[in-house]
């Protein structure tokens, strides 16, 4: 199945009412590769993956999976697929030997899967505790063995790590980041966790409104083979304006609403620098801090919305 596309939307719409909730997508992900839709709420990044899921149907476009639509083609995908939703109802009074094995069943395999999958995920000390007394992050470690159970060819996860602490978002991490190390598998991860894009996917593809704004590598996204460089500050005195722009200067200030912090993008940070700190002297602004970092994809989408993904 060399150089197939494992999933292709072809100019996907889908709306609720009032809400278009998807406009005009068009993806195509090929075999192996771990892609992740980034965007705030009401994004469409959950539409979009429901569609692909047989969940929900597109109004028009169409969605082929391994080169096959759902309708005539249930029984042959959902074998392909493992999916995560972004919560999980489990029988509480199961533990997480039955539970796994109870899903198990339904694809015919047996004892010796339910114990490789705890292996996994990493619950081998919780085997016999019941759901009910488990964890968030254990629950989460728990659902994403369910949709590994049938070794799925594409494995689907919807907000994964959501209303995770730290430490339990970071041991998701470190399963999916061991299952990404063996070929095999494709993944779609819809996150509104920059960081979490960022570490996990070899492709980011960024929504909002239902629209994809860009997509590429992460190099690619953030220009990694220019000069850029984004200075973080906060002013001693002296209020930012709303917004610094102009074809005299080479760069664009965006202020947070207090006024006194700010960013700027310097496409040429020797020769820009200078003119930055000229124009705030001359508006009487003095600096009481300055950080010079890489750009992000924090910065590469309030480019692209003027707002932060989590606002």
């Amino acid at each position: 199945m060399a150089n197939q596309f494992v999933i292709e939307a072809k100019n996907v719409w889908k709306s609720f009412k009032t809400v278009q909730a998807v406009k005009g997508v068009d993806i195509k992900i090929p075999e192996g590769q771990f892609v992740a839709l980034l965007g705030p709420n009401g994004a469409g990044k959950t539409t979009f993956v429901e569609m692909i899921e047989g969940i929900q149907k597109p109004d028009c476009g169409e969605i082929t999976i391994m080169g096959k639509t759902w309708k005539g083609n249930e029984d042959e995908l959902h074998r392909f697929l493992g999916i995560s939703l972004q919560e999980t109802l489990f029988i509480d009074k199961l533990n997480v030997f039955e539970t796994l094995d109870l899903f198990a069943s339904f694809f015919d395999l047996g004892k010796q899967k339910v114990n490789e999958i705890i292996e996994i995920v990493g619950l081998e000390e919780k085997r016999k505790s019941y759901v009910v007394n488990l964890s968030g992050g254990q629950r989460q470690r728990l659902a994403l063995g369910v949709s590994l159970i049938n070794d799925p060819k594409i494995l689907l996860l919807d907000e994964p790590t959501t209303g995770l602490d730290p430490n339990a978002r970071r041991e998701i991490w470190e399963i999916l980041q061991r299952l990404k190390d063996k070929a095999g598998t494709s993944m779609i991860l819809t996150t509104h966790y920059m960081e979490e894009a960022e570490n996990l996917c070899d492709y980011i593809i960024i929504l909002d409104n239902g629209k994809i704004l860009k997509e590429g590598t992460l190099s690619q996204l953030l220009d990694e083979d220019t000069n850029q460089k984004v200075i973080e500050f906060t002013t001693e005195k002296g209020v930012l304006p709303e917004d610094a722009h102009g074809p005299d200067l080479p760069f664009s200030i965006r202020r947070e609403p207090t006024g006194n912090k700010g960013y700027v993008t310097l496409t040429n940070f020797e020769s820009d620098l200078p003119v930055f700190m000229s124009y705030l002297k001359s508006r009487n602004i003095s600096l009481r801090n300055m950080e010079c970092r890489r750009k992000t994809l924090d910065d590469l989408f309030v480019s692209l919305t003027g707002r932060k993904i989590d606002e």
